[in-house]
Order: structure tokens, then C-alpha cells, then sequence
């Protein structure tokens, strides 16, 4: 069982590896998406609400817009990886459970590609901020990105097993990201301090990387609420696709005990 396990999860990281449009993207578009920021926002005092404590930090609009800036960038990134391989191993991921590979393991191994993908491309966009802006503390930025690639991861797993047109699920994707990410920030967006801002899936993430980087601790409430929407997205895929390889499974069964009765009569008719 391990040992399948391990092998689904390696095939998976290496289809990812494959993927050379999303590579692209995450080693040009980042740095260049977090200098275009940098270069347009000048810096002065902003305020942003920690809704942990209720309180106003000011903090550098420059530096500020660069750290959610790379919100922007790997929200679509992974998002897009996950989506894609989801859409595109589907019917190999059917042809495996058919062939004994168990449910449980695959299930596992998606979600292990998940989360082995979110600290790979998060920590990339951590260390390209360094290049921009340096944080007080790296570690929280890094944990604010990835709990946010980590929802994201599991939301294009979710639409690519749910969504039957690739253009709606890309469409989706950019959609939800662009929304979330940008209302959150208060330079983009007047209102990013309004509380009904709290049950969007990059509240949680936002607060703890700038909570974090600009040296006011990690709030535990934003932990708490990203990891909710990371497992909320990441059951709903894992129950679809469970589902979808046992009905699956169960017509490759009527199939074949309906050719049985011929196969034998067949037999019987040669003997």
C-alpha cells in the first residue's frame, strides 16, 4: 500500500515537472510581477485592520502591495498546475483504480501532490519577495503563501474534476483568484479593511503573512480559517473523483458479467 502510494505521488510530481508553460510562469512571472508593483506603488503609511487583535497596523504601502502581490501570482499558478493535471490524468487516474490500484491511495496521493506542490511554489515566491522587500519574519510570509497555494491547489482540484469545459475552469480560476487577492489588499481595494471580508478563502493567508512580516506575530485565527478552506475544497474534489472512479469501476462490471453468459455459450458451443 505504501509503496503504491509513493509511486502515485511520484508519477504526479513528475507530470508536474512536465508542465513547462506553469514552470514558466512561476520562474518569470513572479519576480516580474512583484517588480511591476514595486515600481508603480511608492511608499507611504497605509492602514491595514489584523483582525486577530482589532487593531490598525501601519504599514509601507510599497512593501505591503509587493508581499500580495505574490498572493496574486501563486494563487494562479497552482491553481492552474492542479487544475490541469486533474483534467488531463483523469481518465488515466480511472484506468488505474480499474486495473487495482485502491481509491484510498490514489485519493492520498493527490493530495500529497497538493501539498508537496503549494511548499515547493510558495517558497519560490518567498524568496523572490527577499529580492523586493525583507520581511521581519521570513517563515510567516512563507506560511501566509503557502496556506493560500495549498487552498488553491485544492480548488483547481476541485474544478478539474467537476468542471467538464477547460476555458470555464481556467476562466473560474482567474476569476475567484483576482476577486480574492485584490480585495484583500488596501491599496488595490478602499473596503480591504471591512470585516465581511473575513469568508474569502485569502483572508486567513493574507493575515498571517502581513501580520507576520511586518513583526506583529502569526495570528493562530488565520491559520485556523485557511486550513478550513483548504479542507473544505480539497474533500469536495477527493469526494468526486472517489466518486466518479467507482461508478466507473461498477459499469466496467456490468460489462463484463453481461459478456460472460456469451463468452461461455461460446465456449460451450466450440466443445
Amino acid at each position: 500500500m505504501i509503496s503504491a502510494w509513493v509511486t502515485s505521488v511520484r508519477y504526479a510530481l513528475i507530470e508536474q515537472a512536465r508542465n513547462r508553460f506553469a514552470l514558466g510562469l512561476l520562474l518569470i512571472f513572479v519576480p516580474v510581477w512583484d517588480w511591476l508593483f514595486g515600481i508603480l506603488i511608492p511608499p507611504g503609511p497605509v492602514a491595514f485592520n489584523l483582525q486577530s487583535s482589532h487593531a490598525f497596523l501601519q504599514v509601507d504601502g510599497r512593501d505591503l502591495t509587493v508581499l500580495t502581490s505574490g498572493f496574486n501570482a501563486i494563487t494562479l499558478i497552482v491553481a492552474f498546475m492542479i487544475f490541469a493535471a486533474a483534467r488531463r490524468d483523469g481518465a488515466f487516474d480511472r484506468r488505474l483504480v480499474l486495473a487495482g490500484l485502491p481509491r484510498p491511495v490514489a485519493v492520498a496521493a493527490k493530495a500529497a501532490a497538493i501539498v508537496v506542490v503549494a511548499a515547493l511554489v510558495s517558497l519560490y515566491a518567498a524568496l523572490v519577495l527577499e529580492a523586493f522587500w525583507r520581511p521581519v519574519a521570513f517563515g510567516a510570509v512563507w506560511l501566509g503563501y503557502l496556506l493560500d497555494a495549498l487552498t488553491y491547489g485544492a480548488l483547481g482540484l476541485l474544478l478539474g474534476v467537476l468542471v467538464s469545459s477547460e476555458l470555464a475552469g481556467f476562466f473560474l480560476i482567474i476569476m475567484v483568484s483576482l476577486i480574492d487577492t485584490t480585495l484583500q489588499a488596501p491599496i488595490e481595494n478602499p473596503l480591504a479593511n471591512k470585516d465581511f471580508l473575513a469568508g474569502f478563502p485569502s483572508y486567513g493567508p493574507m493575515q498571517v503573512a502581513v501580520s507576520g512580516g511586518f513583526g506583529h506575530g502569526v495570528p493562530g485565527g488565520g491559520i485556523v480559517l485557511a486550513l478550513l478552506w483548504f479542507v473544505g475544497f480539497l474533500v469536495a474534489g477527493l469526494v468526486i473523483f472517489w466518486w466518479r472512479t467507482r461508478a466507473w469501476n461498477a459499469r466496467g462490471r456490468r460489462r463484463v458479467r453481461a459478456s460472460t453468459p456469451s463468452v461461455a455459450a461460446g465456449n460451450a458451443g466450440a466443445g
